[in-house]
């Protein structure tokens, strides 16, 4: 089947290739409003799809924006297997396709470079979610176009930023188990690298109990990956070996919702017998049983105003260096699954 052109709807309207040229894309103001009539029309009998690989070398822009999720392990679907991806997805995806421009979605494993892909692609910017090596954002800074950064707390003058304050995210956890009567408050976390967002939650652990001149146990964190599965191996792993522990952060909604379910394995009750409170607030901490208490942080309006940063950049490509990172803001919303002990 023949691919239709822009010199066949020309011929169709009875008008140049320039005119067709000037209508198609947006610049309507350098012909008649019956030119403009007769453009659509014919675009619209000859089924026009626009050719977006002829107008990027035409004008050095694709519309195509590069977005990058971390890949911890082979084979791992980190969209599909934790929802906190999915929404902030939904975000950037939403507001990119509004301002006519296609997302590109890829996973980075270690060690790899996305310098390459961009070139290939003639991304016209970027966005990155989580931490990697120091030689990526080396890498990236050669790629000589705009680039957000979600979840790093990497602060250079090449990289516009978007984040939360995880520091106190973690602190409003540990503090509301605090509130609440509980001082035996476990960790179930992530692998703790330092300047990632996992740290600095941890860190607001911290800062919480030694606020309340409480003690800080080693043993109670427990380290591992975010999924679902260690969430469950590590609440078993409470109810065996530290009886003590009446309240358990875990620094994902993910991990909360598997240490409720491995407690449960083990004939243990939320939150009669142990307290559990999540971070994030994806949908589905509503929908659990009993309903999750978490620390919320929009991850749908942060996707979106990921996007909007970037696109700010691309269409102000003179307005100087990034500004200061943007931080959003965070809540906790209390559900059912904090019991207050006497």
């Amino acid at each position: 089947m023949k691919r239709i052109t822009i010199r066949d709807v020309s011929e169709r309207a009875g008008v140049s290739t320039a005119a067709v040229s000037y209508v198609l894309n947006g610049r309507e103001g350098k012909v008649s409003p019956d030119t403009i009539l007769r453009v659509r029309r014919a675009a619209e009998e000859l089924n026009y799809i626009p050719d977006f690989s002829a107008r990027s070398l035409a004008n050095n822009k694709s519309k195509l924006i590069g977005v990058v999720i971390p890949q911890t392990e082979e084979h791992k679907q980190l969209l599909l297997q934790n929802p906190f991806y999915s929404e902030l997805i939904c975000g950037i995806e939403a507001r990119l396709r509004q301002s006519g421009y296609h997302m590109i979605l890829s996973g980075v494993e270690k060690g790899e470079g996305y310098l390459d892909t961009s070139m290939q692609r003639n991304l016209d910017g970027a966005i990155i979610m989580g931490i990697y090596q120091e030689s990526f954002y080396e890498d990236l800074k050669k790629a000589r176009m705009p680039i957000v950064l979600i979840d790093s707390y990497v602060y250079d003058s090449h990289f516009h930023v978007v984040g939360i304050d995880d520091e106190l995210g973690g602190y409003l956890a540990t503090k509301h188990f605090i509130d609440n009567g509980h001082t035996n408050i476990a960790l179930v976390t992530g692998m703790i690298r330092k300047d990632g967002v996992v740290e600095k939650r941890f860190l607001g652990y911290k800062r919480a109990l030694k606020e309340a001149g409480l003690f800080y146990h080693p043993d109670h964190v427990f380290e591992h990956s975010v999924t679902y599965e260690f969430g469950q191996e590590a609440a078993k792993l409470i109810v065996a070996k530290y009886p003590e522990i009446t309240a358990v952060f875990a620094t994902s909604d993910l991990m909360a919702m598997g240490v409720m379910q491995g407690l449960r394995d083990e004939g243990k009750v939320v939150p009669q017998d142990v307290s559990v409170i999540g971070f994030d607030d994806i949908t589905i901490a509503r929908m659990c049983t009993p309903p999750l208490t978490t620390i919320m942080q929009d991850t749908i309006n942060r996707g979106i105003t990921a996007a909007d940063r970037l696109l700010s950049a691309i269409h102000n490509p003179d307005g100087g260096l990034p500004q200061e990172p943007t931080i959003m803001p965070l809540t906790l919303v209390n559900r059912d699954t904090v019991r207050k002990l006497s």
